[in-house]
C-alpha cells in the first residue's frame, strides 16, 4: 500500500501525533516522560524545528509544531522517534516496534486554529480523565503557556503573543479561552490529523486539500 502523503506548508503549525503500537504504553515512569523531553529538546533545536505545545500522554505523544523546511519535522520525528525507541528497549529488555508506524500530522491555519490547537494538546488529560485541570498533569506545555512556568522546549507562536502585552496578560487570556467549549473544532482537529490534511476556514482546506508536499 502506498505511503499518504503529507501537506507541508512553510511556516505553517503543524499539528503531530504519534502512537504507540498496538496502542500500548510507551512512557512506563517519570524518567522516561523527561528523557524524551530533553531529546525533544535537543532534536527541535538540530533541526530548526519550534514547539509552541505539547502533551506527553501514557501511550502518544501531541505536537504543535512550526518549521521553514518541508524535511525539518520529517527528520525530527523520526531521529526523536529512533532513539526513544532504542531507549526504551535498552531501559525495559524488550524488542520490537515501539511506535505505531509513521506519525499522522495536519497543517493547522494559525489564523483560525492554532490556539484551538494548543487547547486541544493540552485538554488531552482532561478528556483522558487523569486529571481535572489541565494544570494538574507534569507533562504538557499548560503550565507555560497558561501560568507562566518556564519550560525551555516551548517557543511561543505570534498568535499567542498577540494575546498580550506582559506575560501574565497573556497567559491570563490563554487560560480563559479554556473556559469555552470547542466540541466541533476539536473533532475537525482529529479527522485533519488522522487523515494527515489541513484544518482551518472552509475556503482554507478547500484551496489546500490537493496539495501534499
Amino acid at each position: 500500500m502506498a505511503r499518504v502523503q503529507r501537506l507541508f506548508m512553510p511556516g505553517m503549525p503543524l499539528h503531530v501525533v504519534q502512537r504507540g503500537a498496538d496502542r500500548r504504553i510507551c512512557f512506563f515512569e517519570a524518567g522516561d516522560y523527561l528523557w524524551y523531553l530533553q531529546q525533544l529538546q535537543c532534536h527541535c533545536l538540530a533541526h530548526k524545528v519550534q514547539l509552541h505545545a505539547y502533551v506527553l500522554m501514557t501511550n502518544h505523544v501531541h505536537l504543535l509544531l512550526s518549521a521553514a523546511k518541508v524535511e525539518a519535522v520529517s527528520q525530527l520525528m523520526k531521529s526523536l522517534g529512533q532513539a526513544y525507541a532504542h531507549y526504551i528497549n535498552w531501559r525495559r529488555h524488550r524488542t520490537g516496534p515501539l511506535w505505531d508506524g509513521r506519525y499522522k500530522s495536519c497543517v493547522v491555519q494559525d489564523a483560525t486554529y492554532l490556539l484551538v490547537c494548543q487547547r486541544y494538546i493540552e485538554l488531552n488529560p482532561v478528556r483522558a480523565g487523569m486529571v481535572q485541570y489541565p494544570g494538574n498533569y507534569k507533562w504538557s506545555s499548560y503550565r507555560c503557556n497558561a501560568e507562566g512556568r518556564i519550560d525551555p522546549l516551548i517557543e511561543p507562536h505570534p498568535l499567542y503573543l498577540d494575546l498580550g502585552n506582559r506575560p501574565g496578560d497573556r497567559q491570563q487570556a490563554y487560560a480563559a479561552l479554556f473556559q469555552a467549549e470547542d466540541a466541533l473544532a476539536f473533532q475537525a482537529l482529529r479527522d485533519a490529523s488522522r487523515g494527515n490534511a489541513v484544518v482551518g476556514s472552509s475556503a482554507f482546506v478547500q484551496e489546500n486539500q490537493t496539495r501534499k508536499a
